[in-house]
């Protein structure tokens, strides 16, 4: 099977030959570590990672690094340290914000069913030389002034774009269009208007690093640079991102990756993912649409934003929208019922179907047309067909196709008598979207606290259906058994009204009754929740 990708860079699908097949090396930008992310913030999470699954099902696992790093050195995590611990030393700030906001961010993309990358190196970790000799800031800045690449002005380190025949080839933008005039402004100690940041200063109120320029800080760009080339080396296979990274993010990370190193090229493959919006629109606070991941996680599974993201090719914009959450929602809930004995089953087919979807850069939009049809073929078919679909499923990374119950809309009431059930709703749903993300037992208890204190509790089956119940549990039971067997008493006695009555008053339980006969031909009845 060949492998596919679009290169922004040559602007052409290619076919991919990594450098070396034992050895594929994927770096992908992660995120600055001063807030919530956004869920503009989990497409590349989720596309890269799909693409991390894809290249360890073709290369093998053991021949795949995979590094998303995390910046956490920035003048927005900055200001939001001294706005939340006003009180602190800012070093001890800015710790408790990237620490705090980290542990978030992780805890998000694991609900999103996406794999931990081989490395996810710190931004400051990777500022000053290192006792591992690995790859850092400062000796790169060094490297590039040296080679004539950069230079020191009004006590900053900037690139020297002009010294680099074909910068802007990513981005496509040229030097000439850059250059000072009516619509950029160029500060007075730039050589040219393009020209970037590479070491800034930094006051006692800063965060800073002693260097040979002075105490400061380095500038966004260069840290990728030097975080890819300690694990990666100076060329690697796969960079990739957002789309609004190629410029000038991308385009400055090529330019002092280069230059310091000396090669023709940083990465063999640049691959970018388009943007998003809500409903049609922008996302941004000022409209009122901006929604963070946990907000999504909050309320609904993870498997369900990821299904989302996945329906549209990663290269295409995607609109995220209410009706598409609900679409996913439901096409879930039915693959898990076709799936939830299986899941977990232990399972050597190969996903080939789908990974042959995927291999026509990364198509995950045709890929879930595959799982569409292996999903007929498994309600059809038997054990083999089942094992197959969910091979597939498992390979986009979907993890909780074993609890149909969890993809569920609607709430189900036992011995629940006149409680208004409808108004747990919301509950019900925070409830399912918990136990879905593994998010954290008091998460649980709070939300459980709320139906405890009206005298309610909750039943989840091995399905992950969720039923509210008064009382105790074993007690419901008892009495709805009670129930029943009168019932089946009085359709033995041929007393039709009292099991009607008794059947009214179960239903009105939230009880659903199935009449049958035994093995030995007698009248029997089976019962369940009613969903």
């Amino acid at each position: 099977m060949e492998l596919r990708l679009y290169d922004t860079l040559t602007r052409e699908k290619r076919l991919f030959a990594p450098l070396d097949r034992n050895h594929v090396r994927m770096y992908v930008c992660g995120p600055t570590v001063y807030d919530f992310a956004h869920i503009g913030n989990a497409r590349p999470v989720i596309v890269f990672d799909v693409l991390f699954r894809l290249l360890r099902h073709l290369y093998g696992a053991d021949h795949v690094t995979y590094i998303r790093n995390i910046t956490d050195v920035d003048d927005k995590i900055n200001d939001r340290a001294v706005r939340d611990f006003p009180g602190l030393p800012l070093n001890e700030a800015i710790r408790k914000v990237t620490e705090k906001t980290a542990a978030q961010f992780h805890a998000d993309v694991a609900a999103l069913g996406c794999r931990t990358p081989s490395y996810e190196p710190r931004a400051t970790d990777f500022v000053l030389p290192r006792a591992d000799g690995k790859a850092d800031m400062v000796t790169l800045i060094k490297q590039l002034i040296a080679r004539g690449h950069a230079y020191e002005a009004n006590g900053e380190v900037l690139f020297d774009t002009q010294s680099m025949p074909d910068y802007g080839a990513l981005s496509g933008r040229k030097l000439e269009e850059q250059r000072a005039g009516a619509r950029v402004a160029v500060d007075a100690h730039k050589k040219n208007a393009a020209d970037f940041v590479l070491w800034k200063q930094s006051s006692a109120a800063e965060p800073g690093w002693e260097s040979p320029w002075g105490r400061g800080r380095p500038g966004w760009h260069i840290e990728c640079s030097a975080m890819s080339a300690a694990y990666l080396g100076d060329v690697f296979d796969i960079h990739g991102g957002g789309l609004d990274l190629i410029f000038p993010h991308h385009e400055n990370e090529i330019a002092q990756s280069r230059c310091a190193h000396g090669t023709k090229t940083m990465a063999n493959y640049w691959m970018h993912n388009g943007f998003l919006e809500v409903e049609g629109q922008k996302m941004s606070k000022s409209l009122g649409n901006f929604v963070t991941i946990r907000d999504l996680l909050d309320v609904i599974p993870g498997d369900v934003v990821r299904l989302q993201m996945l329906m549209t090719h990663y290269r295409r914009p995607i609109d995220w929208t209410e009706r598409s959450t609900s679409l996913a929602t439901s096409e879930l809930e039915e693959w898990a019922e076709s799936l939830h004995s299986h899941f977990n089953f232990p399972n050597e087919h190969k996903p080939a179907e789908v990974a042959e979807a995927l291999s026509d850069d990364l198509n995950t939009s045709a890929a879930i047309a595959v799982l569409r049809e292996l999903h007929v073929a498994a309600k059809k078919g038997g054990l083999k067909e089942k094992l197959v679909f969910s091979s597939n499923c498992k390979l986009l990374g979907f993890k909780s196709l074993h609890k149909p119950g969890l993809f569920r809309f609607g709430v189900s009431g036992m011995n629940v008598g006149d409680v208004a059930i409808g108004t747990y709703e919301p509950l019900i749903k925070k409830l399912r979207a918990a136990i879905a993300n593994d998010a954290p037992n008091d998460v649980r208890a709070a939300i459980l606290s709320k139906f405890q204190k009206d005298g309610l509790t909750v039943q989840e089956s091995n399905n992950g259906d969720l039923t509210i119940v008064r009382g105790n549990e074993a007690d419901a039971n008892r009495k709805i058994q009670e129930l029943v067997d009168a019932r089946l008493a009085a359709r033995n006695a041929k007393n039709f009204k009292e099991s009607d009555r008794i059947r009214d008053e179960l239903a009105a339980l939230g009880i659903v009754l199935k009449d049958g006969k035994d093995a030995n031909g007698k009248l029997s009845t089976t019962w369940e929740v009613a969903r």
